[in-house]
This record gives C-alpha cells, structure tokens and sequence, in this order.
C-alpha cells in the first residue's frame, strides 16, 4: 500500500490496492484504464477502453433510460431510502444548508459534513449506525456552469447519503459491502451490471480524504463511494481513528437517468416549470436538436481549454444538428433553467436565517440574488423575481417546511436585496465605464482581477463588465467563470491568525499535566464561595482544583473575587480556560500549592452579568418574533454593567421596532418563565430543538449544555444564569447601531443596572431641558437686540456693519453646536457626522455655523443642506482631526460624483460645496455618509 501527497488535494493519490475489493473481483470485474481522460476503472467489459463518463463519452443514456421505469424525483427519493432502510440503515432527517454546527465552512455540500469533524473523528458517536439521508446541498463553485449543461450541474440538489462509522473494534461495513450495497440498488432500478463502471478517484473535504470509485451509467456520474479514512495535515496523511464509509448518490441524476431527458431540469422541475413559464415567459427548443446536442452538453464548461462559443459548436458538430439558427432559443433556455435553479438555492439559503451581506454566507446569498436577477434581466423578467421565488418556496416547502415558514421573510430579503442591487447598478455603471475607457486609452485588457475588484468593490457583476468592455471595445483577458472563482474565495472561512494572548504560553507551561478544574459554578450557578486545594501557583497566576471562578467564554466575561489563603490574600482579576484546566490571573501574595484555600466571588458583579446573559437569551427570541426569523445572533458580549447583542437583519433599526423589542422582552420577564438548564446528548439536543441551538456559534462535541426558556429560546451555551426570567428584573435598550452590511448592534442593560441608565438619563434631560430653556430665552433676547442694533447702524460703514454682524451670527452659531440644535449626528467610521438644514440665505451664518467644526475635539464633519425648489445646495465642512485621519474634501469628490453625475462640487481645503438636482435630502445625505465610510476604509 502506497499514498502520494502533494501539497493540494488534487495532487493525492492512492495506489491499486486501495481500489482491489473482493466483491468487484468475485464478480468478474476487471481494471483498465480510459484513452481520454487516463484515469482506471473497473469493469465487467475486458474490451472497454474509455471509463463511461461523460466528456470522455457522449450521454448513451439521453433517449435510452437503462432503468426498467422511470422515477419523479419525490419517487426516486423514495426508492433510495427506502432501500437503504431495508439493507438496515436507519433513515434520519436533513440537517439544515447553513452549517452553523461549523465554523469553518459556510454551507452544507455533501451529506457527509453533517457529521464532520466530531463524528469522522471519534469524539462522538453518529444518530444512527449504518444510517442513510437525503441531504439538500448547495455547491455555489459550478454557478457558471448552471444550464449550459443541461443538468450536469446544479448550484442546489440532495444528495443521497448511506454513511456507516467503523469505531476501532466496532465494524460495520467497509469496502465490499459498500459496493455491493450500491450494486444490488442499480439492479433495483432496473440497471444491468455490465452498464456500471466503477472509475478510480480521489475525494478531499472538510480535512478529510480517501480513494473513491465515482458510478458511471450510460456517460453519466450517479453516486460517489468514497472510503474515507486519512486526516489530511499539512499535507501528508494521518489515519483516522474512525473509517467512514462516505457514499454520495445524486438523486437529481438517478431521476434524469431514469428519463433518459435530454435535461434534468425538465424532470427534476417538472411540477415547477409550467407555472415558471407563465411568469417567465416559455422557453422551448426543437425536441430533435434537444436529443442530440443534450448528449455532448458535458463538454460545456466555462473556464475550461475552449470558449463557451466554441464549445457549443463542437458538439452540435458531434451530435448532427445546426446550432446558429436555434442558439438565441439554446441560451434563453439555458438562462430559464439557471433561474430555477439559482432561485431554489436562493429560498433554501435564506428559509435558515441568512441575510444577504458582505461577508460570510451573506456574501454568498447576495451573489446568487445578483446572479438571479441579472439572468431575469436577460429574459426581460427581472421584475417576476419575486413571484419566482414564492413559487419555489410554496413548491419545495411541502417537502421542506422551514420554506414555508420562512416565506414572508425570504421575499422581503430579497426585495430589499434587489432594490439595494439597482441602486448599485445605477451607480456603478459609470464608474465601469469610466474604468473601461481609461483601460483602453493605456492599451489594458479586463483581467480576472479586475472583474473581482468591480464586483467586491462596486458590486459590478462580471456579466455585466464583460458586456460593457464588448460594446466599448476593450479586451477581456478573463477567464468565462469568473463567478464561480468569486464564489470559491468565499465558499469557507479563512484561517485566521488569532492573536493569543501573550499569558497565555505562560500559563500552558504552569498547567502541564494538570487534571481539568470541576467547575462548581454549574453545580450552583449562585454559589459565589468555596474551598479548594491549591494544585499550581506561580508567576501571578493560581491553578484550583475546583473553582466558582467563571472564566471569559462564550462572550460572558470573567468572574473577579478574591482568594484567602494561610499567607494572605489576593486579587482575582481575570479567569481563564485552557484545555479545560481554569487558571486564575491574581494580584497580591500567591497561595502554596497543596493548600487549601477560601474562594470568593463577587457576588454583585456575578448577579449582574447572570442577568445580563439571561437578557440576551430573553432578547434573541423576541428579535427574531419581532424582526423575523432572519435575526440570528451574530454576536454577543455580557458585563457587569451592560450587554450587546449583534443580530443579523437587512435594515437599521427604527424606533418603532426599539420600542417593540423592549415590550416584548419586558413581558417575557414578567412571566417568570423558567431558566432550565440541562445538559444533552448532542444529537438528542438537535432532535429536540433544532438549529437554532447555534445562536451562539458552534458547540463543542459530545454532551451539550443547553440554556432553554420553554417555549421562547433554546441555545446551546455555557454560561451563568437566573433561574428565572423574572430575576432579570427589567431591560431596557440603551442603544442601537448599524455596525456592518446586515449586521444590527443592540446595547442594553438589565436589572439595577437598567434602573441606574433609566435614572441619570431622567437626570441628564432635565438638566438638558433647563439649559435649552435657558438658551432659549437667551437666544431670543439676543435676536432681539440683533435687530434693534442692525435698525441704528449708521449703513455709511459696512465694514463696521460686517463685523459686527459676523460676531453675533458666531455667537449664535456656537449656540447651534453647543445646545445640539442641528437634526441629526452620527458616527461614521470614527468621524463625528453633524447634519442640519438650513433655511436662510445668508452665506455668512452658513460659514459661521460651518466653522464651529473646528470646537469639536475629534474627527467631525458638519454637513449643511438647503433646498431651493428641485434644487439642493449642500456644504461639508471638516475639522483638522478628520483632515489629519486621512479624510479631505477633494478626496469625497470622486465618490460623490460615483453617486449621482449630474452633482457639482467645488472643493477648498477643508470644504467643498455642491448642488443637484431633483435629489432627496436623504439620498444627499446617505451619500456623504458612504463617501467617508469608502474613504475611510481604504
């Protein structure tokens, strides 16, 4: 036995031996290997010099079906499971697309990721031994390839999984039964032995790896077996403790083979299509070309060695038929099946509680939206985009439920996503142009990375560049499946360099060979002292044996306290955990280990972030009735004085729904509901409630604690909390921010902490209401003798009248800043934003309130707009702080113009002044926001 490894999965091997099985030998196979491709196969033909997958052949079974009947694909489902469930496999439920058990991958694309890494690596045991599963997966690397080869590709599909785990000492199955499973299924369908070839391959995911025999009927690939048995580490293979039988039948393709179609779309959207075209349009090829090109489609691949183009022409070559006078109907047709695919994956994304964004699985969302829309626009059906994804939603949601209780929430992500997409459009399109052009005038060509930047960067879709440089008349030196190199940088989340804290190596050293600390706070979670013996003290740190110490985890900081001991005392000022042994990081006179010692939190502080973590429990399931069930917890962060929780949700916060989240909290509290804590095995934990376990992010294998509030929440965490939610006492909101695309902050405060924020806001606005009445009188008197001193001014000296004018207009403007008169102020990337209208048409108060930028101690910028019928007049003023950050008015202009074309700006050093037309204040004012956040970020 022999395995070679290069630095990448593709460079894996693995030598004959992994592929000798008995079954396959017994049976009369034999080994060859294929002409085209030079990959060996087994087979039951000595003669047969190719390994019967297309493109190496032509699809033999497109109006030649091998199966004795055909399968829609409910039945063809059916037919799978039902015969894994006789053959003792115990059938389970899908696990959801979104991995949110994983953080490190961000949806599901194959069965087996369900049970990768904890199950694959021994750590805990799987639902069912053998068990078998039809999967929804989505696989967003073959985006570009969808429709051009007529079913050969999906973005979304099930896949058919019957995994056995053999335990050391614990067999299942391996090799030969795995084989002779999949044998006996194909003869079930109806297909003959010497039909099947199985073809030697390589298969790598989610760290793991093995050889595999991919199943060729008729040209085309129906099921993976893959005998997954290595850890792949860098770069070299390790066994695993656990061999995993992995074997991936398409469902989608068993059921088009059962067709012989020249499309799988045509049977797998069989019930979907004829209400499609009624919203589409109807999208139809001669049935005689279909037959015939549909069996060379597999050669169409986008990035491949050949165009698109002429790949198209080649095999309308091979196949017989005339391509130029059918190709606008091939790709409206095409370009139809794409959009029922894309919108499928769409709605079963989103059904889990994903909002399309800039990171993550949220980038992933909004380009397959993108993608939608742009072949919607293609058809001149961009406008039914809703109505298609509500049809694949009512369809696919009788099967999968969390479709149809997610509805409502999907078509209001994805209009708000294709209306923020227009207005993307709407501006970048100059911006594209102008790029273009000046790629042109120095001789440049488009380059992949170009068509990334414009699409990371301005949200340009490749399609849409590539148009553009056609019709302008600029190279494209890009390859045809830009997307799918897109998607692939996005598809997982990338190693991150975390940067440890540099107590950390200290701490590792002190508690080698330790056992893990008991952790009496789960026994008691209001037990605040204890006694415990000493097992390591050094160096500011203290190791017990058992602890009520909480250390910082799951967003919940440490404990602090105090430990007595026979010399003395000291400080607990922060716990930590490392491999399950707690270390206290102390201050003062250090016990000696061996010595029992007295514990003691503190006993306010602990109270007070219980109730906060208990908040946040209470607050994640009110968002998500009130907002939707989108609003995952992306975030979250508890102290002693206040907490915050991220959520994910498309739109700011309005007051509206502020107020309506602290109702409904309120009233949770109120009920005294219970805080029952339990710990479950992980699988009977999912059984019994569900995904949303993964608020808080991934849990660790085995055993799950889970924190549950009957009927309201169910997370799996590890913090401390009230027993009862009317201990909380009252919550209430202190603040709320937009803190990234489809990510919305709240900040609150709990208990007597909610009391003290409630109080010395009381205090601040009464002190807040005297001043301003107090001003109030004073700017009024002040008018007053304006105009009564302006009346006796001798109109002979204007210069006097000037000046004079000018120090009063400064008074009052140092007023405007000082009593907050202006309409709004935000932060924006570290810059303090002023916004006001203003009414008169004076210059001189405009400047004088423009230049009380320069009393504000930080980054600020004061942005005045007035209106002039269908005209704005605006100004930007920044103080030295946001000019010495990097900011300055010409370097707005550029991302201003990007907003609207139409705009004039004139730029000084420190200001610029502008006006547009037949624009909205709010527009104006979202577009100066962004400039300095782009600006900002660079």
């Amino acid at each position: 036995m022999s395995v070679t490894t290069g630095a990448g999965s593709r460079e894996l091997e693995f030598d004959e031996s992994h592929y000798v099985t008995g079954y396959l030998r017994e049976r009369g196979f034999v080994r060859r290997k294929c002409r085209v491709c030079g990959k060996h196969f087994w087979t039951l033909d000595p003669e047969r010099d190719n390994c019967n997958e297309a493109p190496c052949v032509p699809y033999e079974f497109i109006g030649n079906a091998p199966t004795n009947r055909s399968f829609t694909l409910d039945g063809m489902r059916d037919a799978f499971i039902g015969f894994f469930e006789e053959h003792d496999h115990t059938p389970i439920d899908p696990y959801p697309v979104v991995p949110r058990w994983r953080r490190d991958l961000f949806l599901v694309s194959a069965s087996i990721v369900d049970f990768q890494p904890h199950v694959t690596s021994g750590l805990m045991e799987p639902p069912a031994n053998p068990l078998v599963v039809s999967q929804p997966c989505i696989r967003l690397v073959d985006v570009d390839k969808v429709g051009l080869t007529l079913g050969r590709h999906m973005t979304v599909f099930e896949m058919g999984g019957a995994h056995a785990f053999n335990f050391p000492g614990r067999e299942v199955y391996w090799k030969d039964r795995t084989v002779e499973l999949c044998s006996r299924f194909l003869e079930r369908l109806g297909v003959k032995e010497e039909e099947v070839v199985y073809k030697e391959g390589v298969w790598s995911g989610g760290g793991n790896a093995g050889p595999c025999f991919e199943v060729n009927v008729r040209g085309l690939e129906v099921a993976t077996l893959v005998f997954m048995s290595y850890r792949v580490a860098d770069g070299r293979l390790e066994e695993l403790p656990v061999r995993t039988v992995d074997t991936g039948y398409g469902i989608e393709r068993f059921t088009w083979l059962s067709n012989g179609t020249p499309t799988a779309f045509e049977v797998v959207y069989a019930d979907v299509i004829p209400k499609a075209s009624e919203l589409l349009g109807r999208y139809e090829l001669d049935r005689e070309f279909l037959m015939g090109y549909g069996r060379y489609s597999a050669w169409i691949q986008p990035g491949g060695e050949v165009t698109v183009a002429e790949a198209r022409r080649r095999a309308a070559e091979l196949a017989g038929v005339e391509l130029d006078a059918v190709l606008p109907q091939l790709e409206a047709l095409e370009r139809f099946y794409a959009a029922l695919d894309y919108s499928k994956s769409i709605a079963f994304i989103l059904s889990e509680g994903v909002v399309p964004s800039n990171t993550k699985v949220g980038y992933l969302a909004r380009l397959l939206i993108r993608r939608l829309h742009r072949t919607l626009t293609h058809l001149n059906a961009q406008d039914r985009i809703l109505d298609l994804l509500d049809l694949q939603l009512n369809h696919w949601g009788r099967r999968f439920r969390q479709l149809l209780e997610a509805r409502d929430d999907v078509l209001e992500l994805v209009d708000y996503e294709v209306r923020r997409f227009a207005e993307t459009l709407e501006k970048g399109r100059q911006h594209l142009e102008r790029t273009l052009r000046e790629l042109k005038a120095r001789g440049g060509a488009v380059t992949t990375e170009t068509m990334i930047r414009l699409y990371d960067e301005r949200g340009l879709p490749p399609d849409l560049v590539r148009e553009v440089a056609g019709k302008l008349g600029v190279r494209v030196e890009a390859p045809e499946n830009v997307q799918e190199i897109v998607a692939s940088m996005h598809m997982s989340e990338a190693q991150r360099e975390e940067v440890q804290d540099p107590r950390e190596a200290r701490a590792r050293e002190l508690i080698r060979g330790l056992p893990q600390t008991e952790r009496l706070y789960y026994l008691d979670q209001y037990r605040t002292e204890f006694e415990s013996r000493v097992l390591a003290a050094a160096d500011g740190m203290v190791v017990l044996e058992a602890t009520c110490f909480y250390p910082e985890g799951g967003g919940q900081v440490a404990d602090t306290g105090v430990i007595r001991h026979g010399r003395g005392e000291c400080r607990v000022l922060d716990v930590q955990s490392y491999d399950g042994v707690i270390v206290h990081f102390v201050e003062g006179v250090l016990p000696e280990p061996g010595e029992v010692v007295r514990g003691e939190v503190d006993r306010e502080r602990r109270l007070s972030i219980m109730r906060h973590h208990t908040a946040t429990h209470i607050l994640i399931g009110t968002v998500r009735r009130v907002l939707g069930r989108h609003a995952w917890q992306m975030g979250a962060r508890k102290e002693e004085g206040r907490a915050r929780l991220d959520v994910s949700h498309h739109r700011p916060l309005t007051p509206e729904d502020v107020a309506r989240i602290e109702r409904v909290a309120n009233e949770v509290v109120a009920r005294r509901l219970p805080v029952e804590v339990r710990w479950y095995d992980r699988h009977e934990a999912e059984r019994l409630f569900g995904f949303t376990l993964y608020q808080g992010g991934e849990a660790p294998a085995g055993q799950v604690r889970v924190v549950n509030i009957p009927g309201w929440d169910a997370e799996a965490c590890g913090g401390t909390h009230c027993a009862n939610t009317s201990e909380v006492g009252f919550i209430k909101i202190i603040g709320t921010e937009k803190i990234a695309d489809g990510v919305v902050r709240l900040e609150y405060a709990a208990g007597p902490a909610a009391l003290s924020y409630v109080q010395s806001r009381i205090s601040e606005l009464e002190e807040r209401a005297e001043r301003s009445e107090r001003s109030e009188r004073e700017v009024s008197t002040f008018a007053e003798k304006l105009f009564r001193s302006m009346e006796a001014e001798d109109p002979s000296d204007p210069s006097r009248h000037v000046e004079y004018l000018r120090a009063h207009y400064a008074a009052a403007a140092r007023y405007w800043m000082a009593f907050r008169r202006y309409q709004k102020e935000e932060d924006v990337e570290g810059v303090r934003v002023i916004f006001d209208f203003v009414q008169t048409r004076n210059q001189m108060v405009v400047e004088e309130m423009l230049q009380q930028v320069t009393s504000v101690q930080v980054p600020a910028a004061v942005l005045l707009v007035r209106s002039s019928g269908r005209k704005l007049e605006f100004w930007l003023s920044l103080n030295r702080q946001a000019l010495s950050s990097g900011l300055s008015p010409p370097s707005l202009v550029d991302e201003l113009r990007s907003w609207r074309q139409d705009v004039r700006i004139e730029a000084s050093e420190r200001t610029l002044r502008g006006e547009v037309e037949s624009a909205k204040v709010g527009d104006l004012y979202g577009a100066v926001v962004g400039a300095i956040r782009k600006v900002r970020s660079r």
